[in-house]
C-alpha cells in the first residue's frame, strides 16, 4: 500500500488539485496495491492501458453570494433515521449503495453534524423524496457534500438544487469552503447540478485499478 500525504498548508491553497478526497479522509488513507490515483495533469492514457480507469470530478464552493433556498411546493423537511436514509439512497442508484450500519458509523465520525442530514418528504404521499448528507471538518473549515439524491419519480422539480443549497446555507457560518466529487460517467450528470448551485473548478482525478489477467 501507498500512504497519501498532503500538508495542510498545501491542501488549503487548492483543495481540489491537492487531493482526490477531502482533507479529513487523507488522514490514514492508504492506496491499495494495484490501484493508482492520478490528477488529470499527471495522467497519460497511453501509459495506463493495463488499468481500468474511472475519472471523478472535484469541485469547490467558496460560500460567497448565497441566498436562503426555497423549498419546492408540495414538499417539506422531515425527520429520518439512519435506516430511512439508507433505504432512500439505495433506491436512487442501480449500482452503488450504503447500509444502515455504514451510515451509523458515519454518525460517529468527528465530521458528523446532525444539522447536515436532510430528508425531504412528498406531502401528498408522505414518502421521502430527497435526501442529502454533508460533513463538516471544523479543524480546517471544510464542508463536504457526500450523499445527494432525489427519488426517480420526483426529479425535475428542484429538489436537488434545494438540498444542495440548503446544506450550503447551513454551513455558511461554520465552514470556509465546501467540496464535492462524483463520477464523470454518471448519466444523471450531478456535476451540472453542483455548478448550478455555485460550485466551480475543472479538476479531474483518475482512479486506476489494474486489470486482472
Amino acid at each position: 500500500m501507498t500512504r497519501c500525504m498532503v500538508a495542510i498548508e498545501e491542501y488549503l491553497k487548492n483543495p481540489c488539485r491537492a487531493a482526490s478526497v477531502p482533507y479529513w479522509k487523507l488522514q490514514g488513507l492508504d492506496v491499495p496495491d494495484g490501484m493508482k490515483i492520478l490528477h488529470q495533469e499527471d495522467y497519460k492514457a497511453g501509459e495506463y492501458l493495463q488499468y481500468d480507469d474511472e475519472p471523478y470530478f472535484r469541485l469547490i464552493h467558496t460560500l460567497q453570494g448565497l441566498s436562503a433556498p426555497s423549498m419546492p411546493e408540495g414538499y417539506s423537511l422531515c425527520s429520518a433515521a439512519a435506516g430511512d436514509f439508507a433505504e432512500h439512497i439505495n433506491s436512487c442508484y442501480d449500482s452503488i449503495g450504503i447500509s444502515e450500519a455504514e451510515l451509523r458509523d458515519c454518525a460517529k465520525r468527528r465530521v458528523y453534524s446532525a444539522d447536515l442530514w436532510l430528508a425531504v418528504m412528498d406531502n401528498q404521499t408522505g414518502k421521502i423524496a430527497a435526501t442529502g448528507i454533508a460533513e463538516l471538518d471544523r479543524e480546517i473549515g471544510e464542508g463536504v457534500l457526500e450523499w445527494i439524491q432525489v427519488s426517480k419519480g420526483s426529479r425535475g422539480c428542484g429538489l436537488g438544487s434545494y438540498i444542495v443549497s440548503e446544506l450550503l446555507w447551513r454551513m455558511k457560518d461554520v465552514a470556509q469552503f465546501v467540496t464535492v466529487s462524483g463520477q464523470c460517467s454518471n448519466p444523471a450528470n450531478p456535476k451540472r447540478l453542483y455548478q448550478r448551485c455555485g460550485f466551480s473548478g475543472s479538476d479531474v482525478w483518475h482512479v486506476l485499478r489494474k486489470k486482472e489477467g
